[in-house]
């Protein structure tokens, strides 16, 4: 398999570190009204090169997190080494925390049909879309929440499909014991050159392996550079159909279309952002909150020289709510990283 380097308990030798902490924190961002700093947003970031040395560190890096979605490109790679075909949008799928659209589900769906099963072999929780007008739009029309409407069905559509490819049981897909995994403990070993530090369980039920801030961008590094022909295909995949990782003219996708990177949220405050010459940037928030992920990694990224400014502005205000007073702009979210 090939991956980012060998294995060790920690980055640069050093020992295994607990879990991110306020005493490993930083500021990252603020929120102003009217002049005074209403909100703080603490956290850590890692910035990495293409040979996955650390370019900035914000905060401890080297601290335990759990990736959360933004795992989601590393599973993916477990899942195109079983040897399972994807078209385009149903392998950006599989690395999706989708909004939830008609778009969205009929890839889903059509995933799953193709392989002679049907929304019940999803083993992902019933819950209503991620975007809020999707859900608004099912519960205006009757609908609850579905397996298939879960942000994760498309990773767990792939899941079924790869062990097929494995020739494993797919009703237990989930197990950590399974092959597939299995197969994804090694696969995040080996793009994150780290040894997974804990283990636990996702929101949607997979099995959740904890990194290091720093691990998990250089393993993100790797694959936006796509550096194997498992990262190569996905982000040709990713380039085609960027509305499929995430939504319309929502965070993911708007990086990806005006910046040309990888992008992937994770729930609790989470971001990764891969460029295509091999760098990359993990951001954590503390407090779980996911308003100043995107452009906390973004001005990392300007900072450091890896994207272009002008663009990268034009995603934050695109994605950034203004702090209203009544109809009036009064305030709003500034990074503060110094």
């Amino acid at each position: 398999m090939i991956g980012r380097g060998p294995v060790t308990d920690h980055a640069a030798g050093r020992p295994p570190a607990g879990a991110l902490s306020a005493a490993g924190a930083v500021e990252l961002a603020v929120i102003e009204r009217s002049g005074l700093i209403e909100s703080h947003h603490l956290g850590a970031a890692a910035v990495v090169d293409a040979a996955g040395g650390i370019l900035r560190a914000v905060g401890d890096v080297h601290a335990t997190v759990y990736p959360r979605s933004t795992l989601k490109p590393l599973q993916t790679m477990a899942v195109l080494a079983t040897g399972a075909v994807f078209d385009d949008d149903e392998l950006v799928l599989a690395t999706a925390s989708h909004c939830g659209s008609p778009a969205h589900l009929e890839v889903v769906e059509r995933m799953l049909a193709a392989d002679g099963r049907d929304a019940s072999a999803l083993q992902c929780p019933p819950q209503w879309p991620l975007g809020s007008r999707e859900k608004a739009e099912r519960m205006a029309a009757g609908l609850g929440p579905e397996r298939v409407t879960m942000n994760c069905s498309g990773k767990h559509a792939a899941f079924l499909r790869a062990s097929d490819a494995l020739g494993v049981d797919p009703d237990t897909y989930l197990d950590p014991d399974h092959l597939l995994q299995r197969r994804i403990v090694e696969t995040i070993e080996h793009w994150t050159g780290e040894a997974v530090r804990h283990s636990g369980l996702d929101g949607c039920g997979a099995p959740l392996h904890a990194t290091s801030l720093a691990g998990l961008a250089r393993g993100i590094a790797g694959i936006s550079s796509g550096s194997s022909l498992g990262a190569a295909r996905l982000m040709r995949a990713v380039a085609a159909e960027p509305w499929a990782i995430d939504g319309p003219g929502r965070a993911n996708t708007l990086a990806i279309e005006r910046l040309g990177v990888l992008a992937k949220i994770g729930a609790e405050g989470l971001v990764v952002i891969g460029t295509p010459e091999g760098a990359a940037v993990a951001v954590k928030v503390l407090d779980g909150s996911m308003r100043a992920t995107t452009p906390v990694a973004l001005a990392l990224l300007v900072a450091e020289g890896l994207v272009d400014a002008e663009a990268a502005a034009e995603v934050a205000d695109a994605i950034t709510e203004p702090v209203l007073g009544g109809d009036t702009v009064v305030g709003g979210l500034r990074v503060t990283l110094r």
